[in-house]
């Protein structure tokens, strides 16, 4: 793509900032891997993780999605890392689905979520990488709790996830520990599932029932974790209650939705494709162009 990098977005007022200056990198194994970072207000923490992510794996491409943040989230990013700035912010599932589009864009082999606000390690990244290709498994969840760790959840949390993780078994069979880690790694197959629709507010739990009732394999592999080092969390007390009441019933109503089709599921990447195919094919000298469609918007930028 020479100088830059261009990105889709679902948001049609939505603009890219891209840095980059070459094709995708494949890591050991022949598979390309997209390390997908949501990011809002992290300033303090994007830099860091960012730097650390391309020092312990340089093989693998990083994506951050600035999903509206209001203070200078996307300038820490460092130079010659592919952005996605949102207009506003769309919360964690509009977020993530954006990045999943660009994946299944990019025709990335595996996708992986580490969260902006540093609680997930970069070192453990390809822990759950190696886990996907050698259980065969769809997606694999880092785990705080599948073995013992240093890693302590308040009282509240943690029956709140113990709730919904019994929640998911009961309905569906699935046994999961920890159905909240946002920490994550998909194969092409579900990068295509997602891109094509993902829960809106807080998806970890629904996606795991859903995609074990759609017929992925979904399995946990240990994953140690840090607390957040910057910024609070989004949820207080009494959001997490509240929390644990909608996604319960959320994971109830899951039950008789059908989220990805399998001929939407099949063709999503190769729409997605269709759609930016002009803006691609643009040469590197002529840095800014724009394609509009009825459903995407396709913007070319460079830095």
């Amino acid at each position: 793509m020479g100088a830059f990098r261009y990105t889709t977005s679902l948001v049609g007022s939505s603009s890219a900032i891209s840095r980059g200056s070459s094709e995708p990198a494949a890591p050991a194994g022949g598979s390309r891997c997209l390390i997908i970072i949501p990011a809002f207000n992290e300033r303090e923490s994007v830099r860091k993780l960012v730097l650390r992510l391309r020092r312990l794996l340089p093989s693998y491409d990083v994506l951050v999605i600035d999903d509206g943040s209001t203070d200078d989230t996307v300038r820490q990013v460092p130079h010659e890392t592919a952005v996605v700035s949102l207009p506003f912010n769309l919360g964690i599932g509009g977020a993530m689905q954006t990045g999943y589009r660009y994946a299944a864009l990019h025709k990335y082999d595996v996708a992986v979520q580490v969260d902006g606000d540093g609680q997930h390690r970069p070192s453990e990244v390809r822990r759950l990488v190696e886990e996907l290709a050698r259980s065969g498994a769809d997606m694999v969840v880092g785990s705080r709790f599948l073995k013992a760790t240093k890693f302590r959840q308040s009282l509240p949390r943690m029956s709140g996830i113990r709730i919904l993780s019994g929640w998911i078994w009961f309905l569906c069979g699935l046994k999961i520990t920890d159905c909240t880690s946002g920490f994550r790694a998909a194969n092409r197959s579900v990068i295509r599932a997602f891109a094509h629709w993902y829960p809106e507010d807080y998806p970890e739990p629904e996606v795991a029932l859903l995609l074990h009732r759609s017929g992925f394999k979904v399995v946990e592999t240990s994953a140690r974790m840090r607390r957040r080092m910057y910024g609070k969390s989004s949820i207080s007390l009494l959001h997490g209650l509240f929390y644990v009441l909608k996604v319960g019933v959320c994971l109830t109503l899951d039950m008789i939705r059908q989220p990805w089709p399998h001929g939407k599921v099949m063709g999503v990447a190769e729409e997605i494709e269709a759609d930016a195919l002009p803006v691609a094919a643009r040469k590197p000298e002529a840095p800014r162009g724009e394609m509009r469609q009825p459903s995407i918007r396709a913007k070319v930028s460079a830095r």
